[in-house]
C-alpha cells in the first residue's frame, strides 16, 4: 500500500509542468550556466574547478526545490481541494500518507540526482566513489528535514499563502541561504547563522563530502535538528483542509 501510494504521488509530481520547472529546469539551467560561464568569484572557488564547487550546492538546491517548495506546495493545494479529507476517510492510515508523500519525495530527489550527476560528469565532474557514498546520507536526512518544513508550511495555511511564501523563501536561501555565496565568503557575525539553516548545512556538508573527501558531522547535526523540530511541529499543526 505504501509502495503504490508514494509511486502515484511521486508520478503525480513529475506530471506537472511547474514542478519540473522548479525541481529539474532550474537547477539544470544553473548548473550549465554557472559551470560554463565566469560567474562565480573566483574567491568561493580556491582550488577548485567550477562544475566540481557547483554541483554539491545545485543538489541541495534541488533537494529544496522537491523536498519544501515542491511538497508544501502540494499539500497546501490538496488541502484546499480536499484531497487529503477524502484520502483520510479511505482505508489509508494517516501515517500511510505522510509516509507516501516522503518516499515519493526520496523517489524524486534520487531522480534529480540522477540526472544532475550526470549532466555534470558531461561538464567534467569527477568524484571519487567514497564521495558518491558518502552524500547518499546527507541528500537523504536533508529530503527529510526539507521534506518536514514543507509538511509544517503547507499543513497549516491557506494555499495562496503557501504558494507565496514557499517561493519567496525558496529564493531567498538559493541567494543568501549558503547555495550560491558560501559561507566562508560573508562576515563572520552572519557566516555562522547561514551554517545553522537547512540550505546552508546541506550545501556545506555535500561539498564537504564531494569535494573535500571528509563527512560534515556538524551539518549533517544541523539537518537531523531541522528535521525533529519540524516534523514534530507538523504533526500538531498540520489540518487536512
Amino acid at each position: 500500500m505504501l509502495r503504490t501510494h508514494a509511486k502515484v504521488e511521486a508520478s503525480l509530481t513529475l506530471r506537472h509542468g511547474e514542478q519540473i520547472l522548479l525541481t529539474l529546469l532550474i537547477p539544470l539551467a544553473l548548473l550549465i550556466g554557472l559551470s560554463l560561464l565566469d560567474i562565480l568569484p573566483s574567491s568561493q572557488l580556491g582550488d577548485a574547478s567550477k562544475v566540481d564547487w557547483i554541483t554539491p550546492r545545485i543538489l541541495a538546491l534541488a533537494v529544496m526545490s522537491s523536498a519544501f517548495t515542491g511538497q508544501a506546495i502540494a499539500l497546501g493545494f490538496d488541502r484546499r481541494y480536499g484531497v487529503l479529507k477524502r484520502l483520510s476517510a479511505t482505508a489509508l492510515p494517516r501515517w500511510l500518507l505522510v509516509a507516501g508523500r516522503v518516499a515519493a519525495a526520496l523517489v524524486v530527489v534520487a531522480l534529480q540526482a540522477v540526472i544532475l550527476g550526470a549532466v555534470a560528469a558531461l561538464l567534467g565532474w569527477s568524484p571519487s566513489l567514497g564521495g558518491i557514498l558518502g552524500a547518499i546520507p546527507f541528500l537523504i536526512v536533508g529530503t527529510l528535514a526539507f521534506g518536514a518544513l514543507g509538511l509544517l508550511l503547507g499543513g497549516a495555511l491557506r494555499a495562496e499563502a503557501v504558494l507565496a511564501l514557499a517561493n519567496i523563501v525558496w529564493f531567498v536561501l538559493l541567494l543568501a541561504g549558503g547555495i550560491l555565496l558560501a559561507p566562508s565568503t560573508m562576515p563572520s557575525g552572519v557566516a555562522w547563522i547561514v551554517e545553522l539553516l537547512p540550505s546552508g548545512a546541506l550545501a556545506e556538508g555535500l561539498r564537504s563530502v564531494l569535494l573535500d573527501g571528509s563527512f560534515g558531522w556538524g551539518p549533517f547535526a544541523v539537518l537531523v535538528g531541522w528535521g525533529v523540530v519540524a516534523g514534530a511541529l507538523a504533526s500538531k499543526t498540520t489540518k487536512l483542509t
